[in-house]
C-alpha cells in the first residue's frame, strides 16, 4: 500500500481507538451470502491498478484480523456483472466509477463516477452494500480458534473492525492487572459486557462475579447493601448478610451505573478500595475483602466524588456504534440469532430452513438505514429497529418499515437532528443542569445535544456549575 494514501486517510470521529489506516471498503450487507458480511478489500494506492468489484473483479476481499489475511475471492452474485464497479487512485483521491448493470447509488443519491470520503456508503441495486473506512493493515490483538468470523468471541463481543480488535486486546490487558477500574461509555455501548469480560480474562474468574446496579441501592440502606449485618441486626431473627462487599471476596465486584450513587455512600467505599476494609452493621470489629472494584457509568468521571475517582487506577473507555459502523450488520446478525432462538416462529420465518444459527433474510435498505442511523443508546436502539422491522415485515424478509427507523429516547421524545452547540447561551445551560440536580445524562438530552461529551465540553467552556460535585 502507498504511504503517501495512508498519511491522508482518516476515518469519521477520529479520537484514541480509532487509528489512522490505509481506506478499505467494508462489505457490509450481502444478502446474495451474508456469510461474507464484515469482510473487507483494501483500496489501491497511486501506483497500483484500479480495483474491480464483480464477479470477475480484481478486488482481494478477505477475513481481516489480527495476523491474518484469509482471502475470499471476487463477489459471486449472479445479478451482478463481471466488472460492476471500478476504483482507481487519481489526484489525490479515490473515484468509483460504476461499469456494470447494477445501478450505483452513493448515501443514497445516484452516481455514476464519484469521489470517495471515510463513511461514505456506496449502494449496488439492492445487491451489494459497501461502506468506506480505513483500518491499519496490522490489526492488534489476539485470535481465538473458537471464535468464527462474525461471531461473539469468548467474552461475548461481536465484530471484526479495528475497534472491536482494540477493544478485545484492551479488555484482555486490563483484565490481568488488579487494579480497580472505570468503565465509561454512552448508554447501551456495553459496559457490563466489558466488565464481564474483565473479570473472565482475570486470575479471580474461578470465583462468580458478584454484580448489581448502583442506581437500585437505597440511600438509606446502603450500608446494610454493601457491607452486610451481623445476625438479628438491627431487626431480632434478622438473618446475617455478607453484603456484597463480604460476597465478592476473592472475586470481583461490578457496580453498574455507578454515579448513581450518592456522593456520601461513594465516600463510604474510600477504605474498601484502599486496604479492602468493611465494617458489617451490628459488628465493632472491621472485617478485609480481597475483592477488585468494576464500577460503570454513562457519565462524566468528574462528576464522581473526586478522592473515590482518584482509586480507579485504570478507566477503560467503552466506544459506541457511531465509532464502529462497520460491526453493526454483524451486531444486528447476533441480536436476531438470539430472539429467533427464543421464537421459533420468527426462525421459521426469516431464518433459511428456520435454522437460527443461519443467517436472517435483510432488505438491503434496512441494512443501510441500520449502519446510517446516528446512535445514542447504541445496542439498546439497534434492537428496538430490528423489532420494528420484525413487526412491520409482512413477508420472510426483514424490511426497511414504511415510515423509516426511529426510536424514543429514555425520557419518551424521539431522537431528532442534534441542536447545534453554538445556539446554546450559558444560562440556558446552567438552567437545564439545575433542573436536573447536575445530573449530565439527563441534562444533554433535554438540551437537544448530540451526547453527554458534547455537554460536559460546554460546562468547561463556560465554566458552569455542576451541582453535586465533590
Amino acid at each position: 500500500m502507498s504511504d503517501a494514501v495512508t498519511a491522508t486517510w482518516n476515518p469519521p470521529e477520529a479520537g484514541l481507538v480509532r487509528p489512522l489506516g490505509e481506506p478499505v471498503l467494508v462489505l457490509v450487507g450481502y444478502p446474495h451470502d451474508p456469510t461474507r458480511v464484515g469482510e473487507v478489500a483494501f483500496l489501491p494506492g497511486s501506483d497500483q491498478e484500479p480495483a474491480v468489484v464483480g464477479r470477475r473483479g480484481s478486488a482481494s476481499w478477505m477475513q481481516h484480523r489480527p495476523g491474518s489475511r484469509a482471502a475470499c475471492g471476487p463477489l459471486d452474485d449472479p445479478q451482478m456483472s463481471r466488472k460492476q464497479l471500478e476504483i482507481r487512485y487519481e489526484d489525490g483521491q479515490h473515484l468509483a466509477q460504476n461499469l456494470g448493470r447494477l445501478p450505483l447509488r452513493l448515501n443514497g443519491q445516484p452516481a455514476e463516477t464519484c469521489p470517495l470520503r471515510p463513511g461514505d456508503l456506496l449502494q449496488l441495486g439492492d445487491r451489494v452494500l459497501l461502506l468506506v473506512s480505513a483500518r491499519s493493515a496490522q490489526l492488534d490483538g489476539e485470535v481465538e480458534a473458537s471464535h468464527p468470523f462474525g461471531g461473539p468471541d469468548s467474552l461475548g463481543w461481536v465484530g471484526e473492525g479495528p475497534v472491536a480488535w482494540w477493544l478485545r486486546d484492551r479488555v484482555r490487558f486490563v483484565g490481568r492487572r488488579n487494579a480497580h477500574v472505570l468503565v465509561l461509555g454512552e448508554s447501551g455501548s456495553g459496559k457490563e459486557l466489558a466488565a464481564r469480560g474483565l473479570h473472565a480474562s482475570s486470575s479471580r474468574r474461578r470465583r462468580p462475579l458478584v454484580s448489581r446496579s448502583a442506581a437500585t441501592i437505597p440511600e438509606g440502606l446502603a450500608d446494610a447493601e454493601l457491607f452486610g449485618n451481623l445476625a438479628s441486626y438491627p431487626n431480632p431473627g434478622m438473618p446475617a448478610r455478607p453484603g456484597l462487599v463480604g460476597e465478592a471476596d476473592g472475586s470481583t465486584l461490578f457496580l453498574d451505573e455507578f454515579g448513581e450513587l450518592p456522593l456520601e455512600v461513594q465516600a463510604r467505599l474510600l477504605r474498601v478500595l484502599d486496604e479492602g476494609e468493611y465494617t458489617r452493621l451490628g459488628e465493632a470489629r472491621p472485617r478485609r475483602s480481597d475483592l477488585r472494584l468494576v464500577a460503570a457509568t454513562n457519565r462524566d468521571p468528574e462528576e464522581l466524588k473526586h478522592d473515590v475517582l482518584a482509586r480507579f487506577k485504570i478507566r477503560l473507555d467503552v466506544p459506541g456504534l457511531r465509532e464502529r459502523v462497520e460491526d453493526v450488520p454483524l451486531l444486528a446478525v447476533h441480536l436476531l440469532r438470539g430472539i429467533a432462538r427464543q421464537d421459533r416462529e420468527l426462525a421459521s420465518r426469516f431464518f433459511e430452513e428456520g435454522d437460527p444459527e443461519r443467517s436472517p433474510r435483510m432488505a438491503l435498505a434496512l441494512t443501510s438505514a441500520l449502519v446510517a442511523f446516528p446512535y445514542t443508546t447504541h445496542v439498546r436502539q439497534l434492537e428496538a429497529m430490528l423489532w420494528q422491522s420484525v413487526t412491520s415485515s409482512r413477508g420472510d424478509t426483514l424490511q426497511l418499515p414504511p415510515g423509516g427507523l426511529s426510536v424514543a429516547r429514555a425520557d419518551g421524545v424521539e431522537d431528532a437532528d442534534a441542536v447545534d452547540p453554538a445556539t446554546l447561551d450559558a444560562a440556558t445551560i446552567q438552567a437545564a443542569l439545575d433542573r436536573r440536580g447536575g445530573r449530565q445524562e439527563p441534562t444533554w438530552r433535554d438540551l437537544g445535544l448530540s451526547s453527554r461529551h458534547v455537554l460536559a465540553r460546554l460546562v468547561k467552556k463556560h465554566g458552569l456549575k455542576v451541582r453535586g460535585k465533590g
